[in-house]
């Protein structure tokens, strides 16, 4: 004969995600999070020094989306679970155009300035710091990257997501200047056209 399940079984049993949960978890799991800078604060008590710690976290899923977050708490581990959770929450989208980007950008925050230039496939991420942990988390392969400003790690970051958010398409600039959309052919007969018309300049200078 089979007794019944107690109150507490009940209870402990899980249940299936749905909605809104399932979506969240399945989000996580294709998101990629780098550390890039961990902080260590002392205070002065009367029984001796008490330690904090700051830690500063990129997040991307290697398609065109990336976020940062900054947590703060008593443990380390504390501190990158906090910094992680406030990354996640505030993805954002980046134009990409295959591997690199579409055009150079210059991106400022407080002191820092980074300067980011598309690069020939197979270049390579040619980066440093938290430069290179935002490139390879948002998907970019190709790209070269110089930082021309502050090093404050929390300034670099946020200058990189800066000039990340500034990129656009071809698409996205003629839709705003109310430009019918061109076709392949048309923008690579353009594109050869201004490469002869640069070779022609420097043969006769």
């Amino acid at each position: 004969m089979l007794t019944p399940k107690n109150s507490k079984e009940r209870r402990n049993t899980s249940r299936p995600l749905r909605g809104a949960n399932r979506q969240a978890t399945d989000l996580k799991s294709t998101l990629t999070d780098k550390v890039v800078f961990i902080n260590r604060c002392a205070k002065v008590v009367k029984g001796g020094r008490r330690f904090s710690f700051s830690a500063l976290i990129v997040s991307g899923d290697r398609q065109g989306r990336v976020g940062i977050g900054f947590g703060k708490a008593n443990e380390v581990s504390e501190a990158i679970r906090k910094a992680t959770v406030a990354a996640h929450k505030c993805l954002l989208n980046v134009a990409l155009t295959a591997n690199t980007l579409p055009h150079e950008v210059v991106g400022e925050f407080g002191g820092g300035r980074v300067l980011l230039r598309p690069a020939s496939p197979g270049t390579g991420v040619i980066a440093g710091g938290g430069v290179r942990a935002m490139m390879e988390v948002v998907g970019i392969r190709d790209v070269l990257a110089k930082s021309l400003g502050s090093s404050n790690p929390t300034n670099v970051v946020k200058a990189t997501l800066n000039a990340l958010t500034t990129l656009r398409k071809r698409e996205q600039v003629d839709q705003i200047r109310g430009k019918p959309p061109q076709s392949k052919a048309s923008l690579q007969s353009t594109e050869s056209l201004s490469s002869a018309n640069m070779l022609s300049n420097y043969e006769t200078s």
